[in-house]
């Protein structure tokens, strides 16, 4: 499902394209502000990022930004220049929640996880404590214990072995996406251009396996992806291959994160609502 939202300064304006998935569009029907722009960490940077929460189910999803030289947009009327493409896919939200579960880690003590989850920069990420099943996600990741004799409450602590089970499983998936796909990611592919078909049969199991270990690291500290190697015994790659190909599949030139404050967007349908920003600041919408 694709939308746009439309925002004016002065007498200039621009529109935003969002590519968003088909069963968000109830979202806001079942509650208001059902879907929110929020600023979360980045778990492989630590920088601010945007995020897009449907408080419905709930559930978290990334914002990646495709922009390509010399595009523009067809928006009814008018044409958009820049051509920027804005993609909601959803996200593990244990990433971001490791983040927060390996920095309390180096106190070495088991904590309540909503004093794990505290973040001055980023106060949102409250918000991945309202995920279901949040804590059939932490075992994933830590040990925990209960104090009977106290208040019964969950107290955890963050694992390396549990953790990098549970990234050689997420590997392991996403290898047999792969080769479902018929995706070549073999190191022959010096470019952003990757092929399907008959191709994907001369592939070795190490090329999957570290195209796949690429695309964790885009979710992980680098110590952390560095683990990650060494526990599935990945080798160097070969000197010979100077431009190895890119971990992701690139839809345009350049992919990046969304930056932009959007949460001047949040709106109750962002499907089919389009925002205006009036002369007092505040958002104002409209079909």
């Amino acid at each position: 499902t694709a939308g746009s939202m439309d925002r004016r300064d002065g007498a200039r304006g621009w529109q935003h394209v969002f590519l968003v998935p088909e069963y968000l569009k109830d979202a806001s029907k079942k509650m208001k502000n059902g879907l929110m722009f929020v600023k979360l960490v980045n778990p492989c940077s630590g920088e601010g990022a945007i995020y897009l929460f449907d408080m419905c189910l709930p559930q978290l999803f990334e914002i990646k930004v495709f922009k390509e030289k010399n595009h523009s947009w067809f928006i009814n009327e008018s044409v958009q220049s820049g051509g920027l493409l804005h993609f909601a896919t959803p996200v593990d939200p244990l990433f971001l929640l490791l983040h927060y579960l390996i920095k309390a880690g180096k106190e070495g003590k088991f904590q309540p996880i909503d004093q794990v989850v505290m973040d001055d920069m980023f106060p949102n990420c409250i918000l991945l404590l309202k995920l279901p099943e949040l804590e059939k996600l932490l075992r994933h990741v830590t040990e925990e214990k209960v104090n009977p004799e106290i208040d019964k409450k969950k107290y955890y602590k963050y694992s390396k072995e549990k953790t990098l089970k549970w990234l050689e499983k997420k590997v392991s998936q996403t290898v047999a996406a792969l080769k479902t796909s018929n995706i070549n990611v073999g190191a022959r592919v010096q470019s952003t251009a990757f092929f399907f078909g008959d191709h994907v049969s001369i592939d070795k199991e190490e090329d999957y396996i570290r195209y796949a270990h690429g695309l964790m690291s885009d979710y992980i500290p680098k110590e952390l992806s560095d683990d990650l190697s060494k526990y599935l015994k990945l080798p160097e790659p070969p000197a010979s291959v100077s431009n190895p190909p890119s971990k992701k599949i690139k839809l345009s030139d350049e992919p990046v994160e969304a930056k932009e404050d959007y949460t001047k967007f949040n709106s109750k349908d962002l499907k089919t609502v389009k925002v205006r920003v009036g002369r007092s600041g505040t958002p104002e919408f409209r079909e």
